[in-house]
């Protein structure tokens, strides 16, 4: 057996890369069944209740999807590292 010259890549992943690999953790399994209501599932109970929705239970797996995806796209901008000097864009009224 021969072995292979180590790559002059760089194995460090960029804080994007790792983001979206974070947030594709945070989906679901593809062919996993869950065996009862999920954290998700509590927080789209527990939210509807607070703000006095009625969601049919038809559309809870939509809504839940919604917030499984909306969660992973944040994943995405939650640990982007900003410069010392990053200020807040200023505010543009039409």
């Amino acid at each position: 057996m021969t072995k292979r010259a180590k790559s002059s890549k760089s194995k460090t992943k960029t804080p994007r890369a790792r983001a979206k690999a974070r947030a594709r953790r945070m989906l679901p399994k593809r062919g996993r069944k869950t065996a009862g209501p999920d954290a998700l599932d509590s927080f789209v109970d527990a939210a509807a209740h607070t703000l006095d929705l009625k969601i049919e239970p038809a559309w809870k797996g939509a809504v839940k999807t919604n917030l499984e995806m909306t969660l992973a796209l944040a994943a995405l901008f939650a640990d982007f590292p900003l410069p010392d000097d990053a200020e807040p864009a200023p505010v543009f009224a039409a």
